[in-house]
């Protein structure tokens, strides 16, 4: 497989429409995190309710990714599309002219989730218009717009310590427009796009145990990028009393590291193998996950959460490289069931990480239960393994799973 392929087939204003589209979104969507210190600050919160109301945009982005991928079955990516940006101006125009209370704060966290729900049509956008050798690193590019954390995290404390992180919400409507604008020009639905079918037949994939296993790995992987995204502002503040921008700064390094290495794990992921890769990532972060555990000093620890969040990036493309070949016609759906799976695993991450700080006094507790959730996504590969072999295999012998 060679890059020029990637010219060659497909539709390039399209695939760019789907990275702006879902860049924009999943810096709006995890800005609740990115802006965490200071928001948690404003209402006193507790080490568990600093957790909540930072994974509450990742849960309702789970239960709304559900929704648009079956809407981008039905209706197409595009008009999917075009109706979340819509919505996601609801919270972000919320919270800049009120959010006030903490009430109103859990509501705009809800809405945020639609932000979030953009996965779910950004990808098989993409996914639709490329051949089954190329959609590792098609969805990698598509995919790799969670690089809009980065944005949230590197700038957001920055403007929020002049116009508070009211403001700041205020403010992301300035992008979101101009991907707004330029999506409805440049997008196009593939042509392979499938008839609609009963919304009960949608949910035929949930027969399926590879359904199951995907949403177990890529909750796993997704989970944990986006979970510690949205966490380790915090982390680093409480821990090793950082300053606000600079814990920003931190969290945006390991951010780069996993949203640029999403597309690199899809374009090896078609080379090699997803199973092969990914059995390689799982034990990288069960190992990363402990050292992190044992809170070493500072540099040790972004050492190894940054070599942690690269490989969760690379999972997530490796993971998305598999999808496709096993749900071809179903892409829409499956991508928003697998994506909620990855959400719900991001809602548990900072939970998990947040409640045992105030259970234990320690955050080494969150870190290990999260290493040993790698561990225990190694054991779901290799069952799941066996019988993808057989299933790829018979329907595209030249795809390498």
């Amino acid at each position: 497989m060679k890059l020029s392929g990637l010219r060659k087939s497909g539709h390039a204003p399209s695939l760019l429409a789907s990275f702006l589209y879902f860049d924009v979104s999943f810096m709006i969507w995890v800005m609740l995190g990115a802006l965490g210190v200071y928001i948690t600050n404003d209402f006193g919160l507790s080490p568990s309710q600093k957790g909540l109301i930072v994974a509450i945009p990742i849960l309702s982005g789970s239960f709304f990714r559900l929704i648009v991928g079956v809407l981008t079955d039905r209706i197409g990516p595009k008009k999917t599309a075009i109706g979340g940006m819509l919505v996601t101006m609801i919270p972000l125009l919320w919270g800049w002219l009120f959010g006030n209370t903490l009430t109103e704060l859990y509501c705009i966290g809800i809405l945020l989730g639609v932000a979030g729900a953009s996965f779910s049509a950004a990808l098989p956008m993409a996914s639709r218009w490329y051949p089954p050798e190329l959609q590792g690193l098609a969805m990698g590019i598509a995919g790799a717009g969670n690089s809009g954390t980065v944005f949230a995290t590197l700038f957001g404390p920055r403007i929020a310590e002049q116009i508070g992180w009211n403001g700041v919400m205020g403010l992301a409507l300035i992008p979101l427009l101009i991907v707004f604008i330029t999506y409805v020009i440049i997008a196009k639905d593939a042509p392979s796009q499938p008839p609609a079918k009963p919304l009960t037949a949608y949910l035929d994939v949930l027969k399926f145990k590879d359904t199951w296993y995907f949403c177990l790995l890529y909750g796993v992987t997704f989970g944990g990028f986006v979970g510690l995204t949205s966490f380790l502002s915090i982390f680093f503040v409480d821990q090793y009393n950082l300053s606000k921008v600079s814990a920003g700064d931190f969290v945006t390094l390991c951010v780069i590291a996993g949203s640029l290495f999403r597309p690199v794990g899809g374009l090896i992921a078609d080379k090699i193998g997803g199973v092969r890769l990914l059995f390689v990532l799982f034990i990288g972060v069960a190992i990363c996950m402990f050292g992190v555990s044992l809170l070493p000093p500072l540099p040790a620890v972004i050492t190894l959460l940054f070599a942690g969040m690269l490989f969760l990036g690379m999972g997530n493309g490796a993971v998305f490289q598999l999808v496709p070949q096993r749900f071809q016609e179903e892409i829409g759906v499956i991508t928003g069931i697998v994506g909620a799976a990855g959400g719900v695993g991001g809602f548990f991450i900072p939970n998990i990480l947040g409640t045992l700080k105030q259970i234990s006094g320690t955050y080494a507790s969150g870190f290990m239960v999260y290493s040993l959730i790698g561990i225990g996504a190694l054991l779901v590969l290799f069952i799941a393994q066996v019988s993808w072999r057989k299933t790829f295999s018979s329907k595209n012998a030249s795809v390498k799973v």
